[in-house]
C-alpha cells in the first residue's frame, strides 16, 4: 500500500515522503490516526505542488542559517564560573550559559540546538556543536575559566 507521511515516523520516513507499507500497518494505523494518508494520484498532485511551494520557505530559511553560520565561525567565547581549588566546576557548564553568552555577543540562538559531547565539569577548552538547519552546523569552541572572587 503506497501512502504519503504526514508526520515524521521513526524507522520509516519524514513528513511528506511517499512510501510503501504493509496494508493492515496503514488502514489500522496510520491512516485512522491521521499520521498517513493514501497516496491516490490528487493526493500526489496536491504534495507536488505543496512541495514546490514550501521549496522556496525552506530555501530561504537554509539561506539565513549559513549567513548565521558565517557569522559565528569566528567567534570564540569565555564563560566564567566558580571553581573549587581543584580546578572543578561547581555545577556544570551547559548550552544554556552557552546561548547567554551568545545572546551577549548580540547572536540569538536558541539553546535547543546547541550540542555538547560531554558535560563540561573542569576548567579548560571545549567544543560545541551548533545545528543551525538539519543540512548546516557550525562548530563553536568556548572556553571555561575560573570567576574572579574579590574576598
Amino acid at each position: 500500500m503506497e501512502i504519503i507521511l504526514k508526520e515524521d515516523i521513526a524507522n520509516l520516513g519524514y513528513k511528506n515522503d511517499i512510501v510503501n507499507v504493509k496494508s493492515g500497518y496503514g488502514r489500522n494505523f496510520l491512516i485512522p490516526t491521521g499520521k498517513a494518508v493514501i497516496a491516490s494520484p490528487s493526493a500526489k498532485k496536491m504534495l507536488a505542488e505543496e512541495l514546490k511551494q514550501r521549496a522556496h520557505k525552506l530555501e530561504k530559511i537554509k539561506k539565513d542559517a549559513e549567513e548565521l553560520a558565517e557569522k559565528l565561525k569566528g567567534v570564540k567565547l569565555t564563560i566564567a564560573t566558580k571553581v573549587s581549588s581543584t580546578g572543578t566546576i561547581f555545577g556544570s557548564v551547559g548550552n544554556i550559559q552557552l546561548a547567554e553568552e551568545l545572546e551577549k555577543l548580540g547572536y540569538k540562538v536558541d539553546r535547543k540546538i546547541i550540542y555538547i559531547k560531554d558535560a563540561v565539569k573542569e576548567v579548560g577548552s571545549y567544543v560545541a556543536t551548533v545545528k543551525l538547519h538539519k543540512e548546516v552546523a557550525v562548530e563553536l569552541p568556548f572556553e571555561v575559566i575560573a570567576e574572579e572572587t574579590n574576598q
